[in-house]
C-alpha cells in the first residue's frame, strides 16, 4: 500500500482542494483508523473522538506530508497518539452523578466547599480523640442506637458514667484544633 500510486494521486488532489479526493481518502482509510482505535479498547464515543481528531490532524498536516505514499503509516501513527491521548485523559477523570455538583451560582459552590471543609475537619478531630471517646461516640450516634446497658457491656463502662464521658468527649471534640475555626465560643 505504501507505493500505491492511487494514494499519491489522491493526496496531491486533496492538497489542491479537490473535495472528491478528500472524500475518497476518508472512505479508503476510515476502516484503518477505526481498527487502530478499536485495538486500544476505546468505547465507541472515544473511538469517534480519536478518529475525528485524526482527520482534523490530516487537514492541518496534509500540506506538510513529505511523502504522499506514506499516508497510511502516518494515519496509523497519528491514530495511535490520539487513542493514547484519549486513554490518558480518561485516567484522571472520576465520573460522578450530576446531582453531586453544586449549582452554577457562586454562593452554592462556596457553601458546598465550606461543608466539605467542615466534614474533613470533623473527621480529623474525631481521629484525634482517644480510642475510648471514638468508640463511645460511634455507638451513641450509630443507627439503631444501642441501649446504655449494651454500651456499658461493650465498653466495660458503668451506665452512670456514659453521660459524663460523652460530655467530656464532645468537649474535647469541640476544642480540637481542626474544628476550632468552625466552632463558635459558647456565650457567657
Amino acid at each position: 500500500m505504501r507505493d500505491d500510486p492511487g494514494v499519491t494521486a489522491l493526496v496531491k488532489r486533496a492538497r489542491d482542494g479537490d473535495q472528491e479526493a478528500w472524500n475518497a481518502l476518508v472512505d479508503r482509510f476510515a476502516p484503518l483508523v477505526w481498527s487502530v482505535c478499536r485495538r486500544h479498547d476505546l468505547s465507541r464515543a472515544d473511538a469517534e473522538e480519536a478518529g475525528s481528531n485524526v482527520w482534523l490532524r490530516l487537514v492541518e498536516g496534509l500540506g506538510s506530508l513529505r511523502e504522499p505514499a506514506a499516508l497510511p503509516g502516518w494515519l496509523v501513527t497519528v491514530t495511535r497518539r490520539e487513542c493514547l491521548r484519549v486513554v490518558s485523559g480518561r485516567r484522571g477523570q472520576v465520573l460522578v452523578a450530576d446531582d453531586r455538583f453544586p449549582g452554577e451560582d457562586g454562593l452554592a459552590a462556596d457553601a458546598e466547599v465550606l461543608k466539605q471543609e467542615q466534614y474533613l475537619a470533623l473527621r480529623e478531630a474525631f481521629a484525634g480523640l482517644s480510642d475510648r471517646c471514638r468508640r463511645l461516640l460511634t455507638l451513641l450516634f450509630s443507627e439503631p442506637r444501642p441501649s446504655y446497658t449494651e454500651i456499658s457491656d461493650r465498653l466495660d463502662m458503668r451506665v452512670g458514667g456514659i453521660g459524663p464521658t460523652r460530655l467530656r468527649c464532645l468537649d474535647a471534640l469541640r476544642r480540637s484544633a481542626p474544628l476550632a475555626p468552625y466552632v463558635t465560643a459558647p456565650e457567657a
